[in-house]
């Protein structure tokens, strides 16, 4: 479907039935496949046909969700993981491991800062984290000869910064290692980073895709542009024959539109198994379908909010990419010129103690760790989502004790704004 709009995609892309097949994408709930002989098996387990014999690995249904976000950014490969932080680890690990180094920008979502700075660390990867806005020079030098990638987030969760993607890319590259990008907020419909000099893109797909807080999931798209062979000495789990698996050389086999989520599938998902249920990729095809429609109503009662926050006099400052005067206005031009997102983050005159006074006194906008639902919901990520950093790591994270981040749903512009007046009432 690669001459379709990305909004056709979402609606159709994926799966095609044929001839008195189902409209809707199956869910073939099942554990294992069956097979006539072991020889045929056998022809799978060598990576010599493809088919499906252990959801553990593989299924269907994700393979069809898989294949529709992989249209709508551009790639040549995609698989799904059990949640976005399976997808961001195994990105990670798939060409990194013990004594091995990445460049990561420092306002990540807390989550992924604690699985790369602790979780990860543990393992022997080491990782420097760097100011998005950091100079050309001051982002090169970050690099060390182990260094295996460089990841960044489109929209930061809950910084709102904006992610140069070309800077980063060009940086990457330059060090013979790919840039890896969540692009969980932004979505496809608003950004595309491989146009732009990404090469893996990762998702938290209980985001936006999913849209309706039903099933955790996370996914990861190969964009097939990056030659793993031209830097071999890097990566030779792709490059050098895989003992584990027959000794294939997933590069060679497979070539750069295929080896990173091939190896990624017979590697880690076969000894992780982090798959997303098959009946959570039926419920997050659904929520992909209207994906294109969703975003822009989004954006649109982000907007409003962050302007009604602006001109409010207990409101210390907004932050909001679309906003003009933003800090990240015109990078949020340059990548997302329809919209970034619904989140809006903002602190408080009153400091923390006004931040918790507002967020009691809410009726409307639900108090939740999640975000990018089609219900408004907010979160002081200070008590929350980021408690376990100081506050030198959260300031690098570009958060303050007073931050509240509300992540805008798809109700009416006028309630949100009612509510959030009356909540700032109280303080």
């Amino acid at each position: 479907m690669n001459h379709y709009t990305v909004d056709t995609k979402c609606v159709q892309g994926g799966y095609t039935p044929g001839n008195g097949e189902p409209r809707q994408i199956p869910i073939i709930q099942s554990t294992t496949f069956r097979y006539t002989t072991s020889e045929e098996m056998g022809k799978l387990f060598d990576l010599e046909e493809n088919g499906y014999f252990y959801t553990r690995l593989q299924n269907p249904t994700n393979d069809m969700v898989a294949a529709k976000i992989c249209e709508l950014e551009g790639g040549t490969a995609a698989m799904l993981t059990s949640s976005g932080q399976a997808a961001n680890f195994f990105a990670i690990f798939n060409i990194a491991s013990c004594g091995d180094h990445i460049v990561a920008c420092g306002t990540i979502y807390g989550g992924t800062y604690n699985l790369f700075h602790v979780t990860m660390k543990k393992m022997g990867i080491d990782f420097t984290f760097v100011d998005p806005n950091c100079s050309e020079e001051e982002l090169n030098a970050a690099f060390r000869p182990e260094t295996k990638a460089v990841f960044g987030e489109t929209i930061a969760n809950p910084a709102l910064t904006v992610l140069d993607i070309e800077k980063f890319a060009k940086a990457a590259h330059a060090h013979g290692v790919p840039l890896i990008v969540d692009n969980t907020f932004a979505t496809p419909i608003n950004c595309r980073p491989f146009e732009w000099g990404c090469d893996i893109v990762t998702h938290s797909t209980t985001k936006y895709m999913d849209g309706h807080g039903a099933g955790v999931g996370g996914c990861i798209v190969d964009s097939g542009k990056f030659d793993w062979l031209a830097h071999a000495d890097k990566f030779p789990g792709l490059t050098t024959p895989d003992d584990s698996y027959h000794g294939v050389t997933y590069a060679e086999k497979f070539g750069s539109g295929g080896a990173f989520i091939t190896k990624c599938t017979a590697q880690l998902m076969r000894d992780f198994g982090s798959i997303q249920s098959p009946q959570n990729a039926f419920l997050l095809n659904l929520g992909l379908e209207s994906l294109h429609v969703r975003m822009p109503r989004h954006c649109e009662n982000g907007l409003v909010v962050a302007k009604f926050l602006r001109s409010h006099p207990k409101i210390r400052f907004v932050t909001y990419p679309s906003l003009e005067g933003d800090t990240y206005y015109e990078l949020a031009k340059k990548y997302m010129p329809n919209g970034t997102c619904g989140v809006v983050s903002f602190g408080f005159n009153g400091g923390r103690t006004a931040a918790e006074t507002f967020m009691k006194n809410l009726k409307l906008a639900a108090i939740e760790t999640h975000v990018a639902d089609a219900r408004t919901c907010c979160l002081h990520p200070a008590s929350a989502t980021h408690r376990q950093m100081n506050d030198q790591e959260l300031e690098a994270a570009g958060i303050t004790s007073d931050l509240v981040r509300m992540s805008c749903g798809l109700e009416n512009s006028a309630d949100l704004i009612a509510d959030i007046s009356q909540a700032l009432e109280k303080i």
